[in-house]
């Protein structure tokens, strides 16, 4: 009999790329019964650009691509912190009714998955519950894409709700059954906290592209990339792309290409007079992201305000492995866990300073087109690493072996 596996989500787009083209897909790939159970907002569910499915997906439990969707809505269910902390300590079942953890419990699994620090809530209700009532010890997963709390955020948390969120973070972590995170630095956060705690990384990347072709770099034109959600004070600044596009198209030929953009019911209004160096994808497929790349020579990540965001220091995000995997040598400021990536393994090229100008980032750009052999060699360098180390299809090994020592009860307590 397969093996049940449900994962619980709060906040995230049911497709969104880790949980269920990665994750939900590779167990299900492998022979296990994968459900998800996931938000809808305001009666629909959304895409990854928050874009609502108005004209389809709108069945309260449907399968797609082999993986069964139940859905529920997210106004029926937004736990503050202290009344997380407060339900928790009382430990009474009444005070776990919640449209999560009810359709949670409904589907029986082996082991839960979450994905926020509500979904986590969720899960343990569910581990709690269904020990007391059935006897049975299920496992719970708790998958960190970040830091919740975020430990810099002074601008959008109070210290008070900091406080709060950490206190609710420190209880959860104690309950659940293996935590998996997406960078070092995360996961030595997670230790600093708990010595003990079951922990492994699995990193943000893609299947290994298998129709590469290695760039020669011997065109004159040089094409710089962004993918992803243009979100102008902390990622992907419009105000730089526009100004790094002017100073480079002054000096050479030159286009900037945006895969993705701003989110559903935004606008992006590009300026007259480089209109022609931008070109604009729009929010495509997740799998046809490596086809868009390639006419791509450099990626571009800019995680400004830094000061404000220690997540945005540890990210390895999913665009900087989209540009590795296609051989694209990455162009980023001073962000601690991307510095270090690039520095190690020579694929790209480090602003060294955390607060790069758009000035900056044209300087490099133009660096790298006069030095097209030290471009080759950065290219040479990304592909390689994302085939003997970071492809989603090493990732997926480790995800199962995760999953095979919780469910034979193997899951190692020693991390290093």
């Amino acid at each position: 009999m397969k093996k049940k596996i449900c994962m619980l989500v709060h906040t995230h787009s049911f497709l969104d790329s880790r949980i269920f083209k990665k994750e939900a897909k590779s167990l299900q790939r492998n022979g296990y019964d994968v459900t998800m159970i996931v938000p809808k907002i305001k009666g629909t569910l959304f895409d990854v650009d928050k874009k609502p499915f108005d004209k389809k997906f709108l069945e309260k439990t449907f399968v797609h691509e082999g993986i069964k969707i139940v859905t529920y809505n997210l106004e029926d269910f937004k736990p503050s912190a202290p009344e997380m902390n407060k339900n928790l300590e009382k430990n009474n079942h009444s005070l776990f009714n919640n449209p999560l953890t009810t359709l949670g419990i409904e589907e029986k699994a082996d082991i839960y998955h979450a994905h926020e620090l509500a979904s986590l809530y969720a899960g343990i209700a569910i581990k709690r519950m269904t020990k007391n009532v059935e006897g049975k010890n299920i496992k719970l997963i708790f998958d960190s894409h970040d830091l919740i709390p975020d430990p810099l955020d002074n601008r959008i948390l109070t210290q008070t709700k900091k406080t709060e969120m950490l206190k609710l973070l420190d209880t959860m972590i104690e309950e659940i059954d293996q935590l998996i995170t997406v960078s070092h630095s995360i996961k030595s956060w997670y230790i600093a906290k708990k010595p003990l705690l079951p922990i492994e990384i699995i990193y943000n990347s893609p299947p290994l592209e298998q129709n590469y072709i290695q760039r020669n770099y011997d065109q004159p034109k040089l094409t710089v990339c962004y993918e992803g959600h243009i979100a102008d004070d902390r990622k992907g600044s419009r105000d730089k792309i526009f100004k790094l596009t002017e100073d480079c198209s002054k000096e050479i030929d030159f286009s900037f290409k945006i895969i993705g953009g701003v989110l559903h019911g935004h606008t992006l209004s590009i300026p007259d007079n480089i209109k022609e160096n931008i070109q604009l994808t729009g929010w495509v497929d997740y799998h046809a992201i490596s086809n868009h790349m390639k006419d791509v020579d450099i990626g571009w990540i800019d995680f400004d305000d830094l000061q404000n965001s220690l997540n945005r220091s540890y990210a390895l995000p999913n665009k900087f492995f989209s540009y590795l995997n296609n051989g694209i040598p990455v162009v980023v400021n001073k962000c601690h866990e991307m510095e270090n990536f690039i520095k190690t393994h020579n694929c790209g090229l480090v602003i060294n300073t955390v607060k790069a100008t758009a000035e900056d980032y044209a300087e490099a750009f133009l660096y790298l087109n006069k030095n097209r052999n030290k471009l080759k060699t950065m290219s040479i360098n990304a592909r390689k690493v994302m085939e003997k180390l970071y492809s989603w299809d090493r990732m997926e090994k480790d995800l199962l072996n995760i999953y095979n020592s919780l469910l034979d009860g193997r899951q190692n307590k020693f991390t290093f």
